[in-house]
């Protein structure tokens, strides 16, 4: 057995590895803390109907700042919502000029890439 120190998020664990099992079995000996509750979903900024053009993610991160509110003239290119990312914040923008119809997230919302974030008209 060979015993390992793991840090993970900032948590420190000790594990002990058995060798030569084919299932490769790790015991975790540090302490088991309770599972976080998830947090309560936050709610949709008001919208005045879903435009024809999508915004979407081009990766995955949490809602960091809203650009452009609904009724904003936007050109393409322009930044309509930054999500933040590995710590960096990226522009989420226009893919043509337009008029933003609607805002489908939140700020802190948990956005996948690929996630609709705005639509425009």
């Amino acid at each position: 057995m060979k015993n390992y120190t793991i840090t993970v998020n900032g948590n420190v664990y000790n594990v002990t590895v058995e060798e030569g099992t084919t299932a490769g079995v790790v015991q975790n000996t540090a302490p088991k803390a309770a599972p976080k509750a998830a947090p309560a979903a936050a709610p949709k900024a008001a919208s005045t109907g879903a435009g024809s053009i999508k915004v979407t993610a081009g990766a995955a991160g949490k809602v960091f700042k809203i650009e452009a509110p609904v009724g904003t003239a936007v050109k393409k290119g322009d930044a309509v919502v930054i999500v933040e990312a590995m710590k960096m914040e990226i522009p989420v923008v226009a893919p043509e000029d337009g008029t933003v119809a609607s805002i489908d997230v939140a700020v802190g919302d948990s956005v996948d890439a690929g996630a609709t974030l705005a639509t425009l008209n």
